[in-house]
């Protein structure tokens, strides 16, 4: 049984709880660094990786790494890796993206092209031929330099991990679902608490919680590049994985889960509805067009999710003040409830009239955000609702 090392790069901010899913799926981490998580598995990991793990945005199998300051460094050792033991004859290889960081070879361009002419060279020497075909599966590579050390890895996802084929309707500035799975994970809630998202957008918070509630692998109903690599992952264990995955989804009574989404945009409350439908959960979720200002709950000890505008320019700047205002007085009322309000905007807790338990920076894409805790009290023992 071969073992790789895995590397899986994240949202900045959110390595432990990438590290806690992976821990979950029974992988023993490797090395944890800013945006990834590197860890050991076999070629049922891979697979497992891909197709379970919710706040990861791909799974990398790392074909090598090394110390290169010049170009010929960068050359020999790409060459020195086994490439005929990770490709097949006829692979179809290149370097899909390169990134330098505080390194003395920072042309992307440059690096694309000499990893590339490497990995070539050491096929025709690996394979004992004059001619690499490249006419088989694709293996595109990233290859990422920081302080002059060198990684390579091998794209085994292909599209992005957050694009779970769910979610056709967008709106203005959605979530990605990574990062939406993400936040549950950061927060206590459990499916037998109710759950609302007063700025739901497209739905995809709720979503994500719904079908952690169902048991729904993330990646269950797409494919990814790797299951090409016959070489490296026998078909059988993509077959097997996923029958074991179908196997282990128990989706909830409606009355046995309470999963809310608001917003005051029709089309936005429609975009949810349709987006839940595809996932396989618009049994457990309510949208609702509500304002913020008109929130409101018998229930206690509940909990809000949510991304609220971020208002990144001047004139958006004027017009969420008021918003944040609504949600704060309508926070307050809600007790018992605790809130985690991911935003980028500037004085949210002087707009919201309400110091926060702790925040926790969160990137974005680019953006830098701030998860923001408003920590509600703990429910008496044996409290159900």
């Amino acid at each position: 049984m071969k073992i790789f090392r895995l590397v899986a790069p994240c949202h900045f901010g959110l390595e432990a709880v990438l590290k806690r899913e992976i821990v979950d799926l029974g992988y023993e981490i490797d090395q944890t660094e800013d945006g990834r998580v590197s860890f050991t598995a076999d070629a049922e990991g891979i697979v497992r990786a891909n197709l379970c793990l919710r706040s990861a945005e791909r799974v990398l199998l790392e074909a090598g790494r090394f110390h290169a300051e010049t170009f010929e460094e960068l050359f020999e050792g790409t060459k020195a890796i086994p490439w005929e033991e990770l490709l097949p004859r006829d692979g179809k290889v290149w370097v899909k993206k390169a990134g330098s960081v505080k390194s003395k070879l920072f042309s992307p361009a440059d690096i694309q092209r000499i990893v590339k002419k490497a990995i070539v060279e050491r096929m025709k020497t690996g394979y004992h031929t004059d001619l690499v075909p490249e006419t088989g599966a694709s293996y595109p590579l990233r290859v990422t330099i920081r302080k002059d050390e060198v990684v390579i890895g091998m794209d085994t996802t292909g599209d992005s991990l957050h694009k779970r084929g769910y979610r056709l309707n967008e709106v203005q500035a959605p979530i990605s679902e990574t990062l939406a799975s993400a936040l549950i994970d950061l927060t206590p809630w459990q499916a037998d608490r109710t759950l609302i998202d007063p700025f739901c957008g497209s739905g995809t918070i709720l979503i994500e919680a719904a079908r952690k509630a169902a048991g729904i692998a993330p990646g269950l109903h797409r494919h990814f590049l790797s299951e090409t690599w016959e070489n490296l992952i026998p078909r059988e264990e993509w077959k097997a994985v996923r029958e074991e995955l179908r196997e282990q989804i128990l989706i909830p009574k409606a009355s046995e889960v309470d999963l809310r989404g608001y917003d005051i945009d029709q089309y936005a409350v429609e975009a949810a509805m349709e987006n839940a439908k595809r996932a396989g959960v618009a049994s457990l979720i309510r949208f609702e067009r509500r304002a913020v200002k008109d929130l409101r709950d018998p229930k206690s000890y509940g909990f809000i999710v949510t991304n609220p505008p971020y208002g990144e320019r001047l004139e958006d700047r004027k017009a969420i003040v008021p918003i944040y205002k609504d949600f704060g007085r309508r926070l307050a009322e809600l007790s018992t409830w605790s809130a985690y309000v991911i935003t980028s905007a500037e004085d949210v807790e002087t707009m919201m009239g309400r110091k926060a338990d702790k925040n926790r920076k969160i990137y974005n894409g680019m953006i830098k955000t701030y998860l923001y805790t408003f920590q509600g009290p703990k429910p008496p023992k044996g409290f159900r609702q």
